[in-house]
């Protein structure tokens, strides 16, 4: 007997895996329905069941689905226990209980057994499903887990089987009758087999004979169970409230006139990537509509807090400033001040530590009623990161209990728990939740009601207001607030489609092939009256708001900055400071520290010296923060003994004695007249700031130390708020409205560099016309004319300007640290990163200060550990020891590097530009460093070139006054840094040093009221020490114009001493320092290549790894040349290259059977053996080639293989140790391998290999033998073709080697084929079809040398749109690089100085045309020469930032990547005075490579054609 059945029931479980005796985790059954069928397929009995909900309800989530009602299951259903007696009956009869998915009803039914406690057999009845693997693989319906296939529906199983479809009735009785039909025709094809069914063989055939067609329905008539419910409700008339009178209406309507409408259930853009809200305009928008507060109420997390009081508080003051004034003239106060409330809306789950399995919990929002309500906020959401992160940040209800003091609870959404309870398991359920919340927080407990116009929502609410009413719970109106205006509702959606990967097309809903998405457009920052009007019938609901209002204090997040306390020796502690918090002891204990600092620095502690530290440490002292410098002080000290790099310092800190003393920095500020107060103003107290350089590889021991000595919980990194930039968010919603890519692209092209969306369209044409370059106006035009377009891409432009600056990530800051006094969340909360153990702040770094947190900048220099590496590699090579902190500041070599440019790899020196102002400043001094680091960015570039002029005397040296002359000697009368400033104010009108620091301040920061109130001041004040007025007012307005450009002369003085120390070593040590450059770019294939050029160009020899020289780095060999790290090498990793050193200790190794014996063979596998030997790892094994050792004799073994199993054999033998009867160890000897003979590859092969393995040819390129083909022949670089649109219509010629050809066919059966064409450090990618893949084909052959000529077209029209799409390639010409030359050379002219002309040269080319004789042509050109200097008009120079910096400016006025600025300058040119062409009419020769190569090492000057 077969028993199918099926259940309807109140929901779905929360766990899958509970037991069932989890009674309340497993839903009720209220419907069943089971067809009994005799063996072969005959009906026996059928039954079907309403039951009685007795002491539970039918959530409306269910009664959606399938219909049955809490009226209908009472007026039609059954007692449970006679249900489950009738079952039982059933089952006592059946050999097989049969369903679809029956795991779900078996736990339902198993469970009401349990609830009753009757006995069932259910549980020892064999199953057949109809929903399993065997299934699945019949229907091969895409889309499951783990690639498998999907489990089949019930509807596609009945689909399949019948070729008819079956709606899913989610009616039990219907249920039953398709899944028996099917179970019974899967009998009949004899899917389920007879082990399975327990059956003889012979039974299917008697099954088949019995049902030789396919089986059919029954033909039970089905009740359509919702509208039985409809009609039960009428026949029993609804229990509705009654409908709200006109006049009741009109009364509330009056009621509610002079009350508040608050906001309360605000979510902004800090619900990552959930709302559109940012929080300016969440405040903006509230004081629009003066509301007298307004909520913040995010995700799990206060990211948003601090922003969101400030920015209130902020509109606060401004409000009683406008107020009044208003009231002062008489006027109305109109500006409404702002409560601002700090809230969360939790995921509270039933336990935060378990992670067993998915729990989202219910979403409630907690409003915090004062300062101690927040830190209860920080600490829940801090818990919810750190230890409740599962899917979700959660809490779970113990934690609410510890922490619920001064906090308010609204019971959230649909997603809350009362109202979810509601919709999803019943009254009884959510009553019990409500009793709780109020248990715990009584009278500060709120039932939120919302009306989005959804009909969940609008039964929800119903029962909330009866439960409201029941235990005496104050309502609340909400919106569930995701976006401010209506109209941005498609934007919102859009967003949510970039969060979870989807396009906007898919169809929203639950389950495969449909999406998240808010149900309609009402989810927006309603009005006051708009929500008044949806609350008219509830009056109490809005004025209940004042009430949550009155109980909010206003508080602000701002405080002042609290150290760690730092542990002073007892000798130095003062008993005064245990009473009042003083900190004498700290003082007492810097000042003997910087004393004693001072006498390791200075020969002698002169009265200047002593003056200067004592006005330091006052100032110090007088700042509170004495600990700041002790702590610093302190892990430097310990990073030093550690061995990691320091830097000299950074930013302004470097101005201070004290930290000069103290070993926090390593510039003598004295030396460089650098300022303490451009660090610490004498007149402000203000947190100081010390950004400290490590090296990159030692930063983390740092951090380490700090983490040990204050505590794991008082340390956190910051976290950062990644923001959609213009393109990301053109792109993002471009994925999303499903806008072809090569669209979206062209859009995001046209974005120019500097300025955003949002300015792009408010702007004027004027005014982007003063931001933009020529070309770039354009472009910008262009963008205007397609948003304005009624087409994808202009949906895809309007919706992406209200998307740009949406926080689309978070992560975490690159540098910046907190050190707090106790546990970091007692003062801020914390959430937890992927790449960190360490806690991260919710706040980010232009807030962490302001919240009281101390921040340390720990910054990883890459610099600093080429530096370090430099100096071991010297160490290794020749004993030296070298301190960088002790070059000489005058070696003359590191200048003459400078004056050449030769400053590729010298840090902060080595763009282009800075090469070629090197060249022409010719640097003498460390001083003209320190200024060209100040003057090479956006504004001070303009006055490079008469600074290069005053230096080499070509321009008089003025100064205003001869009192500034002391001052901008230095810089040869130019004001180069802002401490030239500060000092002149000083010194022309007494100003004091921290008047001084506010002028800097104020002109940097171009602060007018500032600048108009210390004019007056400056000037008078100067003029009564005899100064003239005129040149005064000249002074003061270069300043105003020059001080927001001016620098910081502390920090220039720091870096320009690293370019220094960096300089040196390559001019002394070239072979060490370039070694170090190319291990500190191993990650980067693109930059060793290019570090590699430079090698070449200095005359170093690189030579490829090699296991008896190399290291995991680049080293420097005996010979002085730099040998590859075989850490550069794919495939081998560190433990292979310790292994391979270790072993070397005892000698070279003589042969690959050597080097198999000696090392672990475990630590070196096969992979790391093959990739050696294909770098040329092994070259140094004389006898064998690279070939060989991949050669494979016919027996699928490769000898190097065979060398390796040598090695292990050899291995194990020695560790076995035989002893012989004799007793003496017996060398057993082992026959080393014969080395095959075979053919070498050709150097193409090789050279590919290389590739292949480090990423770079490493022994030369291929395209080293047709350099000239390249040079004369070719007029582009492929890297040229990444910008089409540049040259459309134009011819373009390339070289290059063919790689990864594939040969296609299209769908019209035509062939097309798509290649890779590389040159030297570039690759391109093409695809050639129709007549031209027919007419060059034959060219697409791998590792090909191959000339191209391309015409490149317009793109092609699209016929709806007219709109042109990417330019095409049209191929003119292929042919082989070797053909080139010989093609194309036609004649030879060479150019001769008439200055170089001597008899021994004309000999040598005599010789080598008489070698080179045929039909070419040959014209000399004889020139006399003259060099001249002409001014040239100012053009763009791009600027690239050292990757090093920062992740944040120094200043405002440092560069962002790739800042294109003007350049006015003047060249050296040489001119031709005399030309005297030649050309010879008997000597004809044969232009080729060898020939070319011949002239060139002559140093003759040529060209082609």
């Amino acid at each position: 007997m077969y028993l199918i059945f099926d259940t309807e029931t109140t929901g779905l479980p929360k766990r899958w895996d509970a037991p069932i005796t989890d009674t309340g985790n497993w839903p009720r059954c209220i419907q069943i329905a089971w067809q009994l069928h005799d063996e072969m397929g005959k009906l026996i009995e059928h039954q079907d069941y309403l039951v009685k909900p007795q002491g539970f309800n039918i959530p409306y989530d269910a009664e959606r689905i399938h219909g049955i009602s809490t009226e209908l299951a009472d007026a039609q259903g059954v007692s449970l226990s006679e249900v489950l007696e009738k079952f039982n009956i059933a089952l006592s009869k059946s050999k097989f209980i049969v369903g679809q998915n029956l795991g779900f009803d078996i736990n339902i039914m198993g469970c009401e057994f349990f609830r009753l406690g009757v006995e069932s057999p259910m549980g020892n009845i064999p199953v057949l499903d109809t929903c399993t693997e065997v299934t699945a693989n019949l229907l091969k319906l895409p889309g499951g887990r783990g690639g498998k296939f999907k489990l089949p529906t019930l509807t596609e199983l009945h689909q399949y089987l019948f070729d008819t479809p079956f709606a899913e009735a989610h009616n039990a009785t219907a249920d039953v009758e398709a899944t028996t039909r099917c179970f019974l025709e899967l009998v009949r094809r004899e899917i389920f087999t007879k082990e399975e069914l327990d059956v003889p063989a012979e039974y299917f055939t008697d099954f088949q004979g019995k049902n030789p067609r396919e089986i059919d329905l029954i033909g039970l008539r089905h009740i359509n169970l919702k509208e039985a419910s409809d009609k039960i409700r009428q026949q029993f008339g609804e229990k509705k409230a009654a409908p709200v009178s006109k006049q009741e209406l009109s009364n509330n309507k009056q009621l509610l006139v002079g009350v508040d409408f608050v906001h309360l259930h605000n979510h902004t853009q800090f619900s990552v990537l959930q709302s559109t809200i940012s929080v300016a305009s969440l405040v903006k928008s509230a004081v629009q509509q003066k509301m007298p507060a307004v909520a913040i109420t995010d995700h799990a997390n206060l990211m948003g807090a601090f922003h969101f009081v400030r920015d209130i508080l902020n509109h606060n003051k401004a409000a009683e400033a406008k107020n009044k004034t208003a009231l002062e003239n008489g006027q109305e106060a109109t500006e409404v001040p702002i409560k601002p409330i700090v809230g969360c809306e939790f995921y509270i789950c039933e336990d935060h530590k378990d992670k067993s399995r998915k729990d989202n919990g219910y979403q409630v929002v907690l409003l915090a009623k004062n300062k101690n309500g927040y830190h209860n906020l920080a600490k829940m959401s801090s818990i919810a990161y750190t230890q409740g992160f599962y899917y979700v940040p959660r809490i779970d209800k113990s934690v609410i209990e510890k922490y619920k003091e001064d906090l308010i609870v609204l019971s959230g959404n649909l997603n809350g728990e009362i109202p979810n309870k509601l919709l999803n398991l019943g009254e009884n359920q959510a009553e019990e939740a409500l009793a709780w919340w109020k248990q715990q927080f009584g009278a500060d407990l709120y039932i939120e009601l919302m009306r989005h116009n959804q009909e969940d929502e609008n039964r929800v609410n119903e029962g909330l207001i009866a439960l409201a009413r029941k235990h005496e719970v104050k309502l609340i109106a909400t919106n569930n607030t995701f976006y401010i205006n209506k109209a941005d509702a498609n934007a919102h959606d859009i967003l949510l489609c970039v969060r979870d990967g989807e396009k906007q097309n898919t169809p929203i809903g639950r389950g495969r092939g449909y999406r998240f998405g808010l149900p309609n457009q009402e989810y927006y920052f309603k009005s006051a009256d708009e929500m008044k009007q949806l609350f008219n019938d509830l009056p109490e609901a809005i004025a209940n708001c004042s009430e949550i209002v009155e109980k909010i204090e206003i508080y602000s997040l701002a405080r002042e900055v609290l150290l760690p306390k730092f542990e002073i020796p007892v000798e130095f502690e003062v008993p005064e400071d245990q009473t009042d918090g003083g900190k004498r002891g700290e003082n007492k204990f810097l000042q003997y520290l910087t004393y004693e600092g001072a006498k390791r620095r200075y020969v002698e502690v002169t009265d200047e010296i002593r003056e200067r530290i004592d006005f330091e440490l006052l100032t110090i002292e007088n700042s509170g923060y004495p600990g700041y410098f002790l702590i610093v002080q302190d892990f430097i000290a310990e990073a030093r003994k550690m061995g990691v790099s320091v830097g000299p310092g950074r930013g302004s800190a470097a101005g201070s004695v004290v930290a000069y003393c103290l070993g926090i920095t390593n510039i003598d500020p004295l030396k460089y007249n650098l300022l303490f107060e451009r660090f610490l103003n004498p007149d402000r107290v203000s947190l100081p700031d010390i950004d400290i350089d490590f090296d990159d590889e030692g930063r983390s021991k740092v951090m380490d130390y700090v983490i040990d000595k204050y505590g794991s919980t008082q340390v956190a990194q910051i976290i950062t708020y990644g923001t959609m930039a213009a393109k990301s968010a053109i792109r993002d919603t471009a994925r999303v409205l499903d806008l072809p890519l090569f669209e979206a692209d062209k859009i995001a092209k046209l974005i120019p560099f500097n300025l955003n969306l949002a300015k792009i369209f408010s702007f004027d044409d004027a005014k982007l016309k003063a931001a933009l370059r020529p070309e770039d106006f354009d472009k910008v035009k262009e963008l205007i004319a397609l948003a304005g377009a009624a087409d994808l891409g202009g949906q895809t432009l309007q919706q992406a300007q209200v998307l740009e600056g949406n926080l689309r990530n978070t992560g975490i800051h690159a540098c910046g640290v907190i050190i707090t006094p106790d546990d970091i969340t007692n003062f801020v909360p914390v959430a937890t990163a992927k790449d960190s153990d360490l806690y991260v702040t919710q706040f980010d770094n232009s807030v962490v200060e302001s919240a009281g947190l101390l921040k340390m900048d720990f910054l990883g220099l890459k610099t600093l550990t080429l530096i370090k590496d430099t100096v071991k590699l010297v160490k290794y090579r020749t004993g030296k020891d070298i301190d960088p902190d002790a070059f000489p500041i005058d070696d003359l070599k590191t200048y003459e590097l400078f004056q050449r440019g030769e400053t590729v790899g010298i840090f902060q020196y080595e763009s282009a530009g800075m090469q070629k102002y090197m060249k022409e400043l010719k640097p003498t001094v460390f001083n003209d460093l320190i200024a060209m680091n100040a003057l090479y960015r956006p504004g001070p570039i303009a006055y490079i070139p008469s600074f290069i002029k005053r230096k080499n005397g070509d321009e008089p040296i003025e100064y205003d006054l001869d009192a500034c002359e002391e001052l901008l000697q230095d810089t040869y009368g130019i004001t180069v840094y802002q401490e030239q400033v500060m000092l002149l104010s000083q010194k022309l009108a007494d100003f004091s040093k921290g008047d001084a620091d506010v002028l800097r301040k104020a002109m940097g920061k171009k602060q007018r009221d500032v600048l108009d109130k210390m004019k007056p001041k400056f000037i008078a004040q100067a003029a009564a020490k005899g100064h003239p007025e005129d040149k005064l007012e000249k002074i003061w307005k270069d300043w105003e114009a020059f001080a927001e450009y001016a620098f910081n002369k502390s920090h220039s003085t720091c870096y320009a001493w690293i370019a220094y120390q960096t300089a040196y070593l390559k001019a002394n040590y070239p072979a060490e320092y370039m070694a170090a450059v190319l291990s500190n770019n191993m990650s980067d294939i693109k930059q060793v290549s290019f570090f590699m050029e430079e090698c070449k160009r200095m005359g170093l020899e690189v030579l490829g790894p090699d296991v008896n020289e190399s290291f995991y780095k680049f080293t420097v060999n005996e010979n002085y040349a730099v040998r590859f790290g075989i850490g550069a090498v794919k495939g081998v990793g560190m433990g292979a290259v310790q292994t391979i050193v270790e072993n070397r200790k005892d000698g070279k190794y003589k042969s690959i059977f050597d080097l198999a014996k000696r090392i672990d063979l475990r630590a070196a596998n096969k992979k790391a053996f093959e990739n050696l030997a294909l770098a040329g790892g092994f070259d140094s094994f004389a006898g064998t080639t690279r070939a060989q050792y991949f050669h494979d004799e016919g027996d699928g073994i490769t000898f190097l293989e065979k060398a390796m199993r040598y090695g292990s054999k050899f291995q194990e033998n020695e560790n076995s140790s035989q002893v012989s009867l004799f007793g003496e160890a017996s060398e057993v000897q082992i026959a080393e391998p014969v080395v095959p003979p075979c053919e070498d590859w050709s150097t193409m092969e090789k050279l590919a290999k290389e590739k292949e393995v480090v990423g770079i040819y490493i022994s030369g390129h291929p395209l080293d033998d047709y350099k000239f083909e390249m040079q004369y022949f070719c007029n582009t670089k492929l890297e040229a073709l990444k910008n089409l649109e540049s040259h459309v219509n134009k011819n373009l010629s390339f070289g290059g080697i063919i790689t990864n050809v594939q040969h296609r066919t299209a769908k019209n059966g035509k062939g097309w084929a798509s290649f890779l064409l590389e040159g030297y450090d570039e690759s391109y990618e093409f695809r050639i079809f129709g007549e031209e893949y027919l007419k060059f084909r034959h060219f697409l052959i791998q590792n090909n040398f191959t000339f191209m000529r391309v015409l490149v077209k317009e793109g092609w029209a699209d016929k709806e749109t007219g709109k042109k799409g990417e330019p095409r390639l049209q191929f003119m010409l292929v042919q082989y690089l070797q053909d080139v030359l010989p093609a194309f050379a036609k004649k030879l002219i060479i150019h001769l100085n008439i200055a170089d002309l001597r008899t021994e040269m004309i000999t040598k080319l005599s010789e080598i045309f008489q070698l080179n004789k045929g039909e070419h042509q040959v014209a000399f050109e004889v020139m006399e020469l003259e060099k001249i200097k002409r001014q040239i008009a100012v053009a763009p120079l791009v600027l690239n930032e050292e990757p090093e910096e920062s992740q944040e400016s120094l200043e405002a006025d440092e560069l962002s990547p790739e800042t294109e600025i003007p350049v006015a300058d003047e060249v050296e040119e040489t001119r031709i005075i005399t030309r005297l062409s030649m050309p010879s009419r008997k000597l004809k020769i044969r232009i080729s490579g060898e020939l070319l190569a011949e002239l060139e090492k002559m140093q003759l000057n040529f060209k082609l054609n």
